[in-house]
């Protein structure tokens, strides 16, 4: 599940156990310099590049989710 591999490299990123899928990036503590490294597990591991500015645009788990969702090829 996306939703799943999202919030456990934000997990890493952002050094934290627990937050919700709703919230934003940058009041857990996010900056841009983590949103690349994130940017970039995110191709690593799920196999879609994303723009830094849909990171910036859709910036929790859920919304960030959604758009890797709408761009993987159909099954």
């Amino acid at each position: 599940m996306i939703v799943s591999k999202v919030h456990a490299i934000w997990s890493r990123a952002l050094n934290l156990d627990e937050f919700s899928d709703t919230e934003d990036f940058f009041s857990l503590g996010g900056d841009s310099l983590l949103m690349t490294r994130i940017q970039r597990e995110i191709h690593k591991e799920i196999g879609v590049a994303v723009a830094m500015d849909e990171l910036f645009r859709k910036s929790t788990v859920v919304e960030i989710s959604e758009h890797i969702e709408a761009a993987l090829p159909a099954a």
